[in-house]
């Protein structure tokens, strides 16, 4: 399990980090209107949109919020154009991060990305410092209600690869080509499909401790608040016990 994820857990249980609904609308925002941009505004026919339409109305997004967002993708009504960005970097320990994140103004958020990885002991780098490091994979979340075995039974048996709880949901790992149809297997299965998305995995991970820790989290925290960013993959991995010294200490 990543050391920041089950950090983030942590945290929301300690009440010292707040979901923020407005950043969580800004950013299904974007992501709504650049699927309608990039494939279309039927969700029925363009699979991102889909997702994306189905995470906002988890988070109760307004539909009038979601059709606004869909129209300014495809040029039915004026506003701001975005674009895909993906930035890495180096953190504490030779820690390695991959940030990706929609912006419209390039120049602007790479400056302020810049900024954060230097206060924090760490360095933006150019194409290809971090993300050798990594492999693309489907992701789905289930409820918790879902029991192990249930978990096996769909998931697994459908082709997942691998499996973990991160104290609030699992997160199933799956092939990339068959993300849809694992998902469909865990719908067919009664689960609660919380989300299913492809996300950025490490080939390996390097544990850190102390202050590096304290560090990397503080780190993965300041780039998840920049409005501008949507996803934060790291590899680097705290411990246990090292999560509960740096909650006990805050």
């Amino acid at each position: 399990m990543s050391g920041h994820s089950k950090w983030a857990t942590i945290k929301r249980k300690k009440g010292a980090l707040d979901a923020a609904r407005g950043k969580i609308f800004t950013r299904l925002t974007r992501e709504i209107s650049i699927a309608a941009r990039m494939g279309g505004g039927d969700p029925g026919g363009n699979a991102r949109l889909r997702k994306a339409m189905e995470a906002a109305k988890a988070q109760q997004m307004p539909n009038d919020k979601i059709d606004r967002a869909i129209k300014r993708g495809t040029g039915e009504i004026e506003g701001v154009s975005y674009e895909e960005v993906l930035y890495e970097g180096t953190g504490p320990g030779g820690t390695l991060f991959l940030v990706e994140g929609t912006t419209d103004n390039k120049n602007r958020t790479v400056a302020e990305l810049r900024k954060i990885f230097d206060k924090h002991n760490g360095s933006l780098g150019s194409s290809g410092t971090a993300a050798w490091a990594f492999d693309r994979r489907g992701a789905l979340t289930i409820g918790r209600k879902a029991t192990e075995e249930q978990i096996m039974e769909s998931a697994v048996e459908a082709g997942a690869e691998d499996y973990s709880d991160d104290g609030e949901n699992w997160i199933v790992y799956t092939p990339l080509e068959r993300l849809d149809e694992i998902a469909a297997a865990v719908e067919a299965a009664k689960l609660e499909l919380v989300s299913s998305k492809i996300v950025l995995v490490p080939k390996n991970k390097k544990e850190v401790r102390e202050r590096d820790a304290e560090v990397c989290l503080n780190l993965v925290e300041a780039l998840d608040e920049h409005d501008d960013v949507a996803n934060v993959y790291t590899d680097f991995d705290v411990p246990e016990d090292e999560l509960q010294r740096i909650a006990n200490a805050s």
